[in-house]
Formats: structure tokens, C-alpha cells, sequence
């Protein structure tokens, strides 16, 4: 349903009253759409950001440790 939230394609307004009741008291939702919004926000603008090189080798090395765990 965050999806329908984030396209504002919900079907009725009951159930947007039951989501937004929801994420009233659901941090987790709340983060999870906030993030996704300003994730598909940063894809849209098409904004690059340069990472300083130690940054992303320390990403990219927590990523592959993560990946050999079973992402």
C-alpha cells in the first residue's frame, strides 16, 4: 500500500484514512516511505554525487560483505 501512497493512486479514501491512521503510529512505514520518496526524488533529478574515494571503498566493501552474507 506505501506504494499506492507514493504514486497517489489510492484507490479510496477509506483507505488512505487507514494508511495514513497507520503511519501514525508506525515508525517503520514512515521511514521506509520517506526513503523511498527521496530515493525515487534523487533518481528523477538525476543528481550525481562524488564520494570521496575512502567513502566509497569502505561502501563498496560493506556492500560485498553484506552480498557474501546473503543480501
Amino acid at each position: 500500500m506505501l506504494d499506492d501512497m507514493i504514486d497517489d493512486s489510492v484507490a479510496s479514501s477509506e483507505t488512505r484514512i487507514e494508511i495514513e491512521t497507520h503511519l501514525r503510529g508506525c515508525e517503520h512505514c514512515v521511514v521506509t516511505l520517506s526513503t523511498t520518496r527521496k530515493t525515487i526524488e534523487i533518481y528523477r533529478s538525476h543528481e550525481l554525487y562524488e564520494l570521496p574515494d575512502s567513502l566509497r571503498e569502505r561502501l563498496h566493501k560493506a556492500i560485498m560483505e553484506r552480498c557474501k552474507k546473503g543480501c
